[in-house]
């Protein structure tokens, strides 16, 4: 789930102007970690085996979560597990799983523990192809949507879907269609700002009015 589809109370709402003058979602504009993740990291490219394993990893404990409680234990996630460096996290025994589990800076889920030593191995068997980078950004479709309220927002797309199946084949776990594409937002894959958001077509992927990526 990302945090704009957990903001159903506002799903018909357009941008809020804050006090700064900028527009942003109802979801970014009232928490000031949400705010500050939106403007500086929501959306944004994000690159390279290490980082792409920590959102993974961090979308697949938000499930059933806010993200704003993914966002205020990410430090201590950080620190629970290597830094998300999946050489690590994938010679983790039963006592680092016990360890973690006795963790209460943490999301302590025994699955969804298991699931992220599960993603660093199959992140491994991964650079044997093209990596992990690769195999995710290769997901990107030739549009975005276009959204001017939150409703209008997608959950699932067949991109989404597409890498959620492909994803589950390589081994992974907690890859769901729809924690995909909040991973797809997150990451600047697709552009789900809205329209009139002061963040739209920041990314650089999505600059263009209609939709269409930038040429590359």
């Amino acid at each position: 789930m990302s945090p704009a589809a957990a903001d159903t109370t506002t799903s018909d709402a357009g941008v809020v102007i804050g006090e700064d003058g900028l527009a942003r979602p109802p979801w970014a504009a009232r928490d000031p970690l949400l705010r500050e993740y939106y403007d500086t990291e929501w959306g944004m490219p994000v690159h390279g085996e290490q980082a792409l394993f920590e959102r993974i990893s961090l979308e697949g404990f938000q499930a059933g979560l806010s993200w704003a409680t993914i966002l205020r234990k990410r430090p201590a996630f950080r620190e629970a597990f290597d830094d998300f460096d999946p050489d690590a996290i994938a010679a983790y025994t039963e006592e680092d799983e016990a360890r973690l589990l006795g963790n209460a800076g943490i999301v302590r889920n025994k699955a969804k523990i298991r699931a992220a030593i599960t993603n660093a191995r199959a992140t491994i068997e991964l650079r044997a192809e093209d990596g992990l980078e690769a195999f995710v950004w290769s997901f990107k479709p030739e549009t975005t949507p276009r959204p001017r309220t939150m409703a209008e927002i997608p959950t699932t797309s067949p991109e989404s879907v597409a890498l959620s199946k492909a994803l589950r084949r390589k081994g992974f776990a907690f890859v769901g269609p729809t924690t995909m594409f909040a991973l797809m937002e997150a990451i600047g894959i697709v552009d789900t700002h809205l329209v009139d958001s002061h963040r739209r077509g920041t990314s650089g992927i999505w600059p263009h009015p209609d939709g269409d990526a930038a040429a590359s």
